[in-house]
């Protein structure tokens, strides 16, 4: 095409949109749309009213102790802190103290930790977290007007991360209470108050990122995620919605160097005020136990249990002298429902039986042997718990192992076998000999050492018993399931078949 006729139909097409009204009047007549001024939200009002009930809590410890003065970090992620500060100490020609801070040291007779706290009463109730105060032996908080006190610790519980202390004060001391952390929701604005790097209270803003984050830091994950700063210090501090109620208790940062990259996480304050509640009254939290050891439905589990969908739980082992063994619970179950609600995953479950109250009775909606049963537990007290023996497969016994077509080679648990990985009597089945590379076995994460208890529904006594339970399962195609038992918890796998 020529310049001269590009010209005419840009001509054109500009005669054509100038002649033709009706088709664009609707575009050029609209007003102009007036952007609005950005207005920045002011939290100096909410900041002045919360702010008196947050405190310092400084804490001194015995020599050796770690320090708690941080906010945890998810995953994996303290080691890889303790590994750059590692590499940043010899490259700066320091002294090497993985995950402490290099410069002025400390006293050798004692440690400190630093971390944040809120009253929650008058009387001087204040909520932290347990990591910050587990290894105390003695806890200072300093309130906002800088006011100290000596604190002492009315109960800790581990598992959610929390503590309850206590102050004597002539008088009536500023507080904030718990909001409903279950009305949360992601985009709304909230507030974070604590003590970063132990410069004094500091305020920090943002958004709710995400509700019901699972770190892998415990049973009972179910945190808040935030944008607001949270850094060193701000343990056991507080993050408030605009109502300045408290929805969660700051504990963990996801970060590779230990600073603020804007994943914070909070405790929810609808799973922290039943349990601050009770170390009040109590000291401690009654969980209820049932006496399992549970592991997630995979989809080849699934297959193998003739189970419809990946829900529920699988019991691995039974705990003996358990409320589980007690109502009928077998190995290999699946628990698919608590008192009619249905269990999604071992989370939950873990979640539904601990919220019970030891001595209450529990209807549990099983699947077994392709059917859905129904049994009642009396639920039991964490504290009664039976710590389960623990045996180490260092060695493997000289035996003449059997080839199978899952890539596992098995021999019996001679008595040398059975003294050497110290296991005890009653713990039966065919030993693993041996793992083939990239097998099916290999890929489910068996290894020499464990032993195979169960292929199916049936118990295993003897290697060359697997071996016919493993040939007829392989002529199905479908995967087949296997419990085993290694340094003393069980786990089923389900395997498939190796290809032809």
């Amino acid at each position: 095409m020529t310049k001269t006729k590009s010209r005419i139909l840009t001509a054109l097409a500009l005669t054509t949109a100038l002649t033709a009204p009706a088709l664009i009047a609707p575009m050029f007549n609209a007003p102009a749309a007036i952007a609005a001024p950005q207005v920045v939200q002011d939290f100096s009002d909410l900041a002045a009213k919360v702010t008196p009930a947050v405190v310092n809590v400084a804490v001194t410890m015995k020599a050796g102790s770690d320090d708690g003065d941080d906010v945890r970090m998810s995953g994996q992620q303290d080691k890889q802190m303790e590994e750059f500060m590692k590499r940043f100490a010899e490259r700066f020609g320091q002294p090497a103290q993985p995950g402490k801070p290099q410069g002025k040291q400390r006293p050798a007779d004692k440690g400190q930790a630093v971390g944040t706290g809120f009253i929650v009463d008058a009387k001087g109730t204040i909520v932290t977290n347990f990591h910050v105060v587990s290894k105390a032996d003695s806890i200072t908080v300093t309130m906002a007007d800088g006011t100290k006190l000596p604190a002492k610790m009315l109960g800790g519980d581990e598992k959610t991360d929390l503590a309850v202390l206590k102050v004597e004060s002539d008088k009536a001391l500023p507080f904030v209470t718990f909001g409903d952390a279950s009305m949360v929701r992601v985009g709304q604005a909230v507030m974070a108050v604590g003590n970063p790097f132990g410069l004094g209270g500091t305020v920090t803003t943002g958004i709710v990122s995400a509700r019901g984050r699972d770190i892998q830091s415990g049973p009972f994950d179910d945190y808040i995620q935030t944008d607001a700063a949270i850094n060193r210090g701000n343990s056991g501090g507080p993050l408030f919605d605009m109502d300045g109620k408290v929805i969660g208790i700051n504990t963990a940062i996801y970060s590779p160097t230990g600073g603020n990259i804007g994943l914070g996480f909070a405790i929810p304050s609808s799973q922290a005020e039943p349990v601050v509640a009770q170390l009040q009254s109590n000291g401690r939290v009654e969980r209820g136990l049932l006496g399992v050891q549970i592991q997630p439905v995979t989809k080849e589990l699934a297959e193998s249990l003739s189970l419809k969908s990946e829900k529920g739980a699988l019991v691995a082992m039974v705990q003996p002298e358990s409320p589980a063994l007690a109502a009928g619970i077998k190995s290999g179950d699946v628990i698919v429902s608590v008192d009619g609600k249905n269990v999604d995953g071992i989370k939950e479950l873990t979640r539904m039986i601990s919220a019970m109250k030891p001595g209450t009775s529990a209807k549990l909606g099983v699947w077994r042997d392709g059917k859905d049963m129904s049994f009642t537990a009396k639920v039991g007290d964490q504290k009664e718990e039976n710590p389960i023996v623990k045996a180490k497969a260092d060695g493997k016994p000289a035996a003449k192992p059997e080839p199978m077509a899952y890539g596992v080679s098995l021999a019996p648990i001679t008595p040398e076998a059975r003294q050497q990985m110290k296991l005890d009597a009653e713990v039966k089945g065919a030993l693993v000999a041996a793992v083939e590379p990239g097998s099916p076995a290999d890929d489910q994460g068996l290894k020499a050492g464990d032993i195979l208890q169960q292929v199916g529904r049936d118990a295993i006594d003897s290697p060359k018993m697997a071996g016919e339970k493993l040939k007829e399962a392989k002529t199905t195609g479908k995967p087949v399931l296997m419990k085993i038992y290694r340094e003393g918890m069980t786990r089923f796998v389900a395997i498939s078949p190796r290809a032809a």
